[in-house]
């Protein structure tokens, strides 16, 4: 019987479902405790988690939400999390253990509202990381980039952007 890839271990163990931003991820918390946003008309969990896992050949396509988002490395290589600032700059952040890779971070956040996309960087086989959103992450307000519409407004991006869009290609799990 072969051996099963750290991928494939990983989805099963953790029980991951894939994600419409690609790779695959699992709640892990949800709070109980609420907070009012928008004005105080809306109300929502004060913090949720998930595990998200990247393997090499996909990537979490352009996408934002309306809190932010703190990443955390658990495993695996590096992961690149690039973000289109409120200023249009592209800025690209290291995901990582940096006690191997000298440039990297255990942890990395995105702003509430900022563009974003993430990738395992070259070589890689996958990453494996820890998603914290607050307030709480909902699919209502999760908006996946349209990447004509994108280029458009940030069109020193444009390779990037396409290459990381939602339309291409994504790998299914079983690599590495």
């Amino acid at each position: 019987m072969p051996v099963a890839s750290p991928i494939d271990r990983l989805i099963q163990r953790y029980e991951l479902q894939p994600h419409p931003e690609g790779g695959f991820y699992r709640e892990t918390y949800r709070s109980g405790m609420t907070v009012l946003v928008g004005d105080a008309r809306m109300q929502r969990s004060a913090s949720t988690a998930i595990y998200y896992l990247l393997p090499a050949g996909a990537h979490s396509a352009w996408h934002r939400i309306v809190s932010d988002e703190i990443w955390h490395f658990h495993a695996g290589d590096p992961l690149h999390i690039h973000v289109l600032e409120q200023a249009g700059e592209l800025r690209t952040h290291r995901l990582g253990n940096p006690l191997v890779t000298s440039d990297a971070d255990f942890q990395v956040t995105v702003s509430a509202g900022r563009w974003f996309a993430a990738e395992v960087v070259q070589g890689g086989a996958f990453t494996f990381v820890g998603c914290t959103v607050a307030p709480g992450f909902e699919f209502s307000e999760f908006e996946l980039a349209d990447a004509a519409e994108l280029t458009r407004t940030h069109p020193a991006h444009g390779a990037i952007i396409h290459r990381l869009s939602n339309k291409a290609a994504r790998q299914e799990p079983g690599g590495a």
